[in-house]
């Protein structure tokens, strides 16, 4: 699917040759200040540690409105984009396999079931126990490996044969324009996405000041390599019309390479997939449990259970908000939605980043790059911003810049002025009852 968007956008180019440099650049830069400041949360925390000084008022605007954004948009548009795909690939083969061809709105009731289906066996899985969760990660990263290298074996056998043609056309007919080019690069942005995910759980790793670093140099550049043979593998099989107009384009290659076998690419697409929204499940848990636990958001969501010791009400709080989202939504809109959303913060987090350089010069960086690289980081995450909105502007941009604004005004009556919800008292007592959850600071 992420394939068809970027084929859609014409821009292969872009997110094959300068995508994995610049979320490289980027997640070098998240080294640095994911090491200076070795605490979970994320960009929330480099906003607070970078401005929340500076002004009472104006100071934890920034880190309130990304809690507010990623607890509220971008961690359930994420788990919607990854259980419409487990959706879509799963009920492919199976309604193949039974030569049922569903209408339009029947194939729509299906997709959502089986989306509803997959968020809640992950947020089963998550609010049960932390090391089930990392058990689950690691025996689909190991699947999903299995079906990168399948995947990539079957296009080197076939570009073997001589199968060229698709390739030799090269970068023919790729954007060119101011937006269009920004826009392919949300597709690239989503593929690669998940390069500052340890940043979010940081006080939970080993040796942060060498596994963080050594985390993200070893995966980005894999990430990369794989992602990129696997589009060859795609285009010396199939035509770029053919991905285009492909609801599933592994299960198409599958299915022209594979023969009978074709049904392990999409059982290989599924439990990557899972594992991914697994993934994406574990770290949306602790950006609300820090915003909890700062008094940015409400108590509650600050609280683990006693005997799990898991975020269990921002877990559910998030497939609540996911299971909202898969209802409406369209993956390639969500992308687009999240692409833009997240480039906003990439931008402000590389400023964060350039701010501490001098309000924190005398700290301890086990890692420091060169203040370029932040730099042009920054400058490509504005453009990412920027281009789209001035060449072709979309209302899902509107949108989603409607919705960052609206967080100030939760955040002036309840973070600045201290407001107490009527009832929040007794609905956080409920939830401890219920939910058999506890608070592990007091603020």
């Amino acid at each position: 699917m992420r394939n068809r968007v970027i084929a859609d956008n014409l821009g292969t180019a872009q997110n094959v040759i300068y995508g994995p440099i610049n979320f490289f650049l980027g997640a070098i830069s998240y080294c640095e200040i994911g090491t200076l400041i070795p605490k979970s949360g994320g960009e929330y925390i480099y906003f607070l540690e970078a401005f929340g000084h500076t002004h009472k008022f104006f100071g934890p605007i920034l880190a309130f409105i990304f809690a507010w954004t990623v607890v509220f948009l971008l961690k359930p548009s994420s788990l919607a984009i990854l259980s419409l795909s487990f959706a879509k690939y799963l009920s492919s083969p199976i309604l193949t396999a039974i030569n049922f061809c569903p209408n339009t709105y029947l194939s729509y009731v299906i997709n959502r079931l089986f989306a509803a289906l997959c968020i809640g066996i992950i947020t089963f899985i998550n609010c049960y126990s932390v090391t089930a969760a990392t058990r689950v990660q690691n025996i689909f990263t190991v699947a999903k490996l299995t079906a990168i290298a399948i995947i990539i074996g079957g296009g080197l056998y076939y570009l073997g044969l001589g199968y060229t043609e698709n390739l030799e056309i090269g970068f023919e007919g790729s954007a060119t324009s101011f937006g269009q080019i920004a826009t392919a690069f949300y597709g690239g942005l989503w593929a690669y996405d998940g390069w500052n995910n340890l940043n979010f759980i940081t006080e939970e790793l080993q040796n942060p000041y060498r596994n963080l670093p050594l985390a993200i140099i070893i995966a980005l550049p894999l990430t990369t390599v794989c992602y990129v043979l696997i589009n060859v593998s795609y285009l010396t099989v199939l035509t770029q019309q053919e991905i285009i107009s492909s609801n599933a384009v592994a299960v198409d290659w599958g299915i022209e390479v594979l023969g009978a076998a074709s049904f392990l690419i999409p059982l290989g697409v599924v439990m990557s997939v899972f594992g991914t929204a697994n993934g994406s499940m574990f770290t949306a848990g602790r950006i609300s449990h820090v915003a909890g636990r700062e008094g940015h958001a409400p108590d509650f969501l600050s609280y683990i259970h006693i005997e799990k010791k898991t975020p269990v009400a921002p877990i559910l709080l998030n497939s609540l908000l996911g299971i909202l989202m898969i209802i409406p939504g369209d993956i390639a809109t969500l992308i687009d939605f999240f692409g833009f959303t997240s480039s906003i913060f990439y931008c402000a987090a590389m400023v964060a980043l350039i701010v501490m350089r001098f309000t924190k010069k005398n700290e301890h960086r086990p890692i420091k790059v060169p203040i370029i690289i932040p730099v042009i980081v920054m400058v490509v995450s504005a453009y990412l911003v920027i281009g789209p909105i001035a060449a072709a502007p979309q209302v899902q941009y509107f949108y989603a810049l409607l919705f960052i604004l609206a967080g100030l005004i939760f955040y002036v009556p309840f973070v600045y002025y201290k407001t107490q919800v009527p009832g929040m008292k007794s609905f956080t007592f409920v939830c401890q009852k219920t939910l058999q959850i506890a608070p592990t600071t007091v603020h």
